[in-house]
């Protein structure tokens, strides 16, 4: 199963990102969970503790690995550098093992948007495309709102693309911008899942803004979430989070399998 979750910042992808993680890993499955997102912060989210989440550096700010795979320092856009470097060993050389969840953080350029074409990007596409195409685990992206990090070649592997959505009119509009956006890059499974919700006229907007979207379920509002980002500890300690996710989970495997 290669899953890819995005939508609006706070709107709750990294709380799903970090559960469903925890839940595959639980039955045994080995699982790359990959922390795209510029605001990294999937390592607190699955519990990672601080010390050890303090080492785990971006990818994109490994200046000498970039070089050393891709010919070209980072920060420099055009020039001759390769286009397919050795990744493969890159998931056990950088990230983060814990139980059965490997934790890799990509990070992204500071000197330019995501598309362009400089070395630091171009690996980290061809490492997103090695994960998703190649490698055998679980793997559960969780990505900004949007979906610059893919190409066709990775988000046709992809078995399910999940835009988080709350209540509320911004939240709705970056789902279908990101909807049309995968359209347009081939992606066949694109869900929604409802997070925040309080009851069934959260629910009703959704569908009602969305009425074309598969749901494949919600994460009720819970106080219990927030204090857990507060403090530091992961949604996976709440049962009620747990257990909706479980549900989101369920429908998910029915709707790819």
């Amino acid at each position: 199963m290669k899953i890819a979750i995005t939508g609006k910042g706070g709107v709750g992808k990294t709380t799903l990102s970090a559960i469903l993680s925890h839940l595959y890993a639980s039955e045994g499955k080995r699982v790359i969970a990959v922390d795209a997102d510029p605001d990294a912060n999937l390592a607190a989210a699955l519990g990672v503790p601080l010390e050890a989440a303090a080492k785990v550096r971006p990818l994109a700010e490994m200046s000498d690995l970039i070089e050393e795979r891709m010919g070209a320092r980072p920060g420099k856009s055009g020039g001759v550098f390769k286009l397919n470097p050795k990744v493969d060993d890159i998931p056990e050389e950088c990230g983060y093992r814990f139980n059965n969840i490997l934790l890799l953080v990509t990070g992204k350029s500071k000197e330019a948007a995501s598309g362009c074409y400089c070395p630091e990007n171009v690996f980290l596409r061809r490492l997103l495309k090695h994960l998703v195409v190649d490698r055998h685990e679980i793997v559960i992206v969780d990505m900004e709102a949007g979906i610059e990090h893919l190409t066709r070649g990775t988000t046709e592997a992809v078995d399910a693309f999940i835009v988080v959505v709350e209540p509320g009119q911004r939240s709705i509009q970056t789902a279908n911008t990101v909807k049309e956006m995968a359209k347009g890059l081939g992606v066949k499974r694109v869900f929604v899942v409802a997070n925040k919700v309080r009851g069934e006229d959260d629910l009703g907007f959704i569908r009602r803004l969305l009425p074309d979207a598969h749901i494949l379920g919600s994460i009720s509002f819970s106080h219990d979430i927030m204090e857990s980002d507060i403090a530091g500890v992961t949604p996976f300690t709440i049962r009620g989070a747990v257990a909706d996710v479980s549900k989101i989970k369920e429908a998910l495997e029915r709707s790819t399998g």
